[in-house]
């Protein structure tokens, strides 16, 4: 555990913040916390049950006096995105998180992702459990799994499993903001079959690297206009077929579907007797792309390196498919929202492109707060797979969650942070795929909202969440238990 964390206000919620982070816990691999979910539980005497997906819920009775209060649910995930750069080597799977505070006012990880995304949010609803100063009505805290690659423990989550009425997700990033809807989401998979062939003879081998992009949440991040690696990779790409007889081998860009991709590696070879004009026209491009994002891609960096000259690559024809497909793809914001200034409605991230074993496997995650506009979308990605000559899965929907304006706890939390702070907090919607939409399906009653410390670049090495702000968001949470309305 980092001792430094806890320092920090409030104390016992960053304690428990840094126990997160010294255990491994990306997504599919949430086995070791959910081991150490339990012992802290039994070491608090805290009450806890387990479904068959994995999530938990613990419970926490109200305080003597309180036990006519509306009983409440506090949600989080407690599986984390794995990014690392590209030269660090640590290994998710077994390696603990290392937080640090920074000079600036920010808690960031050491060359990956921080887990602050949802593990500040986790932290906090446990804080809450064995803090003996908060008089409460009845408390649940779900913790759910693999949130970050399906969904899974929202689409396992059956009724009858939690009792409470309110659900207070803890999974947005800002402080001062109140969410109240959400976008729903599909994956769209492609495969196109290549033919690989021996290289033909007096070529060099290159390598094409695109590497220091900001990456991101591919929701929330996408209307910030950065670049995506496996776009520009093909762009180059592109380019290089028209002007020269080049034969690409391998393509590895990308690794999270739910994340902006920052890196793409691309090996190809190039003919001997031209690489001057080649590397002239490439280096030439680069400068091009370079400029282009200068305002949002300050360590854009694309390098041309010199390699073994590959032994077998893509047939000229299937190459040409494999840039074309990718190419054609959409990507980033497809539509703003008419309703809510600002909001992203509709947006697609194309997140994987790799080639392997004579298969190019494309993966996108389609968002969108309006159900026809995803499926509409879902329909030109179909359109682009057949033109393509390609095949397409599309898996993996969930529905977005409707504002309710009306919403009771809306109501009571605008009241207590305006008592607090001297403002209304903002209510929006976020385009992104939180958990809400979900549990609507197996708990059509639930009163819900989301709200959260501030989270910059999740899903990305650059994630750091706010120190003030999470004490802000402490404070807050405390006092929304205190005024929970009776039954």
């Amino acid at each position: 555990m980092n001792n430094e964390l806890s320092k920090l206000y409030p104390h016992k919620m960053w304690e428990i913040f840094a126990n997160i982070c010294a255990i491994p816990h990306p997504s599919k691999h949430e086995e070791k916390i959910l081991a150490w979910l339990k012992d802290w539980a039994k070491e608090h005497n805290i009450a806890y049950d387990q479904d068959e997906t994995g999530n938990m819920v613990l419970r926490k009775p109200a305080t003597p006096g309180y036990e006519n209060r509306v009983p409440i649910i506090f949600q989080g995930h407690i599986d984390m995105v794995p990014q690392a750069n590209s030269d660090s080597k640590h290994n998710f799977v077994t390696d603990p998180i290392l937080p640090r505070i920074c000079d600036d006012g920010w808690v960031r990880a050491t060359g990956t992702t921080l887990g602050a995304d949802n593990g500040m949010g986790c932290a906090a609803a446990m804080a809450i459990l064995i803090d003996k100063n908060i008089e409460h009505g009845p408390i649940e805290v779900l913790v759910t799994v693999d949130e970050e690659t399906g969904m899974t423990g929202a689409f396992g989550l059956k009724p009858g499993f939690i009792k409470g009425n309110i659900l207070i997700n803890l999974d947005s990033e800002d402080e001062g903001e109140l969410y109240v809807g959400c976008a729903g989401g599909l994956d769209a998979n492609f495969e196109l079959d290549y033919n690989l062939q021996a290289t033909p003879a007096d070529m060099k081998g290159y390598e094409i690297a695109v590497t220091g992009l900001k990456g991101g949440h591919s929701g929330m991040d996408i209307i910030l206009g950065r670049a995506n690696a496996n776009k520009v990779a093909m762009r180059l790409l592109k380019k290089g077929l028209e002007n020269f007889d080049i034969h690409i081998a391998n393509i590895n860009g990308g690794s999270l579907r739910n994340a902006i991709p920052r890196e793409a590696f691309v090996t190809l070879a190039a003919p001997a007797n031209k690489t001057a004009d080649f590397e002239k026209l490439m280096n030439g491009l680069i400068a091009d792309i370079a400029k282009e994002f200068s305002g949002t891609e300050p360590d854009f960096k694309v390098e041309l390196k010199p390699i073994e000259t590959p032994k077998q690559v893509m047939c000229k024809k299937c190459q040409e498919k494999v840039v074309n497909l990718v190419l054609a793809t959409p990507n980033g914001v497809v539509r703003m929202s008419d309703s809510m200034p600002g909001l992203v409605e509709t947006s697609t991230n194309l997140a994987i492109v790799k080639t392997e074993n004579g298969v190019l496997s494309v993966a996108n995650l389609m968002r969108s707060s309006v159900e026809s506009a995803k499926e509409a979308l879902a329909d030109d990605m179909r359109a682009i797979a057949e033109l393509a000559g390609a095949r397409i899965e599309l898996r993996g929907g969930y529905p977005g969650w409707k504002p309710n304006l009306q919403s009771p706890i809306l109501k009571t939390m605008m009241k207590v942070y305006e008592n607090m702070y001297g403002k209304t907090p903002e209510i929006k919607a976020i385009h992104a795929g939180l958990e809400c939409g979900l549990f609507s399906l197996a708990y059509p009653n639930w009163d819900m909202i989301s709200c959260g410390p501030t989270i910059r670049s999740p899903h990305s090495p650059d994630e750091r969440v706010n120190i003030e702000s999470v004490g802000k968001f402490w404070d807050f949470l405390v006092e929304t238990v205190k005024n929970i309305p009776v039954k």
